[in-house]
């Protein structure tokens, strides 16, 4: 992907780690959105569906170690939740406070596994 059209937050991804397996809740719109990925990254809890977590991270975030780039591999359909977290917001900001630290230590531990 060319740089200019990347998402500015690929040295980040806070947001996209927890250890709740309901952490992103997919609505219907963004089940129909997500398209032939759907029955592989999202789960139904009774009648409530949400996206799949895969070693404490969105199973949609696609982990470059060498380049420290975390991208979300359908974020031209991600869900709605993710589409209304604005990069910088005070949303944002309490994500990279309270979980800054996850995509560093799993870099860490990709590069170590090699």
């Amino acid at each position: 992907m060319p740089e200019e059209i990347l998402p500015g937050c690929l040295g980040c991804g806070a947001c996209c780690f927890s250890k709740l397996a309901d952490y992103v809740r997919v609505t219907g719109e963004d089940y129909a959105r997500i398209g032939d990925r759907v029955d592989e990254l999202t789960h139904f809890v009774g009648n409530r569906c949400y996206m799949n977590m895969l070693e404490d991270h969105c199973a949609a975030l696609v982990i470059d170690a060498p380049s420290r780039q975390f991208v979300c591999s359908i974020y031209e359909s991600r869900p709605s939740t993710c589409r209304d977290l604005a990069r910088g917001s005070p949303e944002c900001q309490g994500e990279i406070h309270e979980k800054g630290q996850r995509p560093g230590l799993l870099l860490t531990s990709l590069l170590t596994r090699r």
